[in-house]
């Protein structure tokens, strides 16, 4: 069962950090490995660092990290396969670094679980403002179990046999919770935000994964893809040349 606990840090979203957020960056090339984690500390971020995937899952597996930043080509255990060990148990936020070129490489770490990616090189700003709106969006995720659907006072939103808590931010399918990462939750509020409309992917982009800039749909398309299977298929409709909408 993955662990819905809250990944939040006071200060994440601002320019310097007045709680210390403990990122684990794994990355086999020293000179980058080096230097971003100098960019972090420099913002206030504490930095774990590992040169492989192994290493890596040992540290993540010791807990206290709020965030992974994981490159794809690692030696060992890869990053894809490093990110998929970890969502066996874990909704902490993702971010995976790929060299340009490697498209498919992207395609591999956003299927198995990551809630987004940079192209190395990356700019400082660009890499800190992804981390910013990945910790903004774990927000969404409490610490503690939500309640029962049938508590009073809670919105519960009915899509078939999906129901939303939006209050106690808690999908079930059939009655039974559904694990679902902090970007997961949030794409799948916004849907119910706007049962049976059309929405695009960078107006997905821009308010699910707080872009404010144009991104790659193919981000929206493979969380989507993820979300599908966990509740169901049919549950989501794609638009083609659109987007995507709920099904009431």
């Amino acid at each position: 069962m993955v662990s819905n606990r809250a990944y939040v840090a006071s200060g994440a979203g601002v320019a310097g950090v007045s709680e210390s957020v403990n990122v684990l960056l794994v990355e086999d090339d020293t000179v980058i490995r080096r230097a971003v984690g100098l960019v972090l500390e420099r913002y206030g971020y504490t930095v774990t660092s590992a040169e492989d995937g192994l290493t890596g899952l040992d540290l993540f597996r010791a807990g206290g990290h709020d965030l992974l930043l994981l490159d794809v080509m690692l030696p060992g255990l890869d990053g894809i396969g490093l990110c998929r060990r970890v969502r066996e148990t874990s909704s902490v936020p993702i971010l995976m670094m790929s060299a340009r070129g490697d498209a498919i490489d992207v395609v591999g770490g956003l299927e198995a679980g990551a809630d987004d990616y940079v192209v190395k090189p990356v700019e400082p700003s660009v890499l800190l403002a992804r981390i910013r709106a990945l910790l903004r969006r774990a927000t969404f995720t409490r610490a503690e179990p939500a309640p029962e659907p049938a508590v009073v006072g809670h919105q519960v939103l009915t899509f078939g046999d999906l129901t939303l808590d939006t209050e106690g931010l808690e999908a079930r399918v059939a009655g039974e919770p559904v694990a679902l990462t902090p970007t997961e939750l949030r794409l799948l509020l916004e849907f119910a935000a706007h049962p049976g409309t059309v929405l695009e992917r960078q107006r997905l982009l821009r308010d699910v994964w707080d872009y404010g800039w144009d991104g790659d749909s193919r981000v929206v398309d493979l969380c989507v893809q993820r979300l599908r299977k966990k509740i169901g298929a049919e549950r989501i409709e794609t638009v083609r040349g659109f987007g995507y909408k709920l099904v009431r």
